[in-house]
């Protein structure tokens, strides 16, 4: 078996591309080149839809204070293992204070913290993009 079925990450990382190449290999077995164009728009619409998202998190994120949340209860319930930091974004209105240097975040892990009003605060830990660990802390 080859070893990029083996290693979940190298198949999440990659399966887009390979379902990129496979739909313009279909678009051309089925319809020629108009079909590679057909899929080649598909795929450029697809991308587009993307960083439309991601810009509009950015700029949902950018109006409101930095680490700040309505609720660091409410965000500490709706997080799940493996989300991805646009995803935390979307929960929180907000970029997260980051706690990790910059010289440690270029390894991969990175650690944010997001406090609201009343003093309690959620501190998450991401591997690799994806949320692996959090941790709710109240004031007493």
């Amino acid at each position: 078996m080859p070893a990029i079925l083996n290693d979940q990450n190298a198949l999440k990382r990659w399966a887009p591309w390979l379902l990129a190449a496979a739909a313009v290999a279909a678009g051309y077995a089925a319809y020629g080149w108009p079909g590679v164009l057909l899929a080649i728009t598909v795929i450029v619409f697809w991308l587009l839809l993307q960083f439309s998202r991601a810009l509009r998190v950015m700029r949902q994120a950018a109006n409101k204070p930095k680490g700040s949340v309505a609720s660091a209860v409410m965000l500490h319930t709706k997080l799940r293992p493996g989300m991805r930091l646009a995803q935390v974004m979307q929960l929180t209105g907000s970029f997260g204070l980051p706690l990790t240097p910059p010289e440690e975040a270029s390894s991969g892990n990175e650690a944010f913290l997001w406090r609201d009003e009343s003093g309690a605060s959620v501190e998450l830990q991401l591997q690799e993009g994806q949320l692996s660990s959090w941790k709710l802390k109240r004031e007493a």
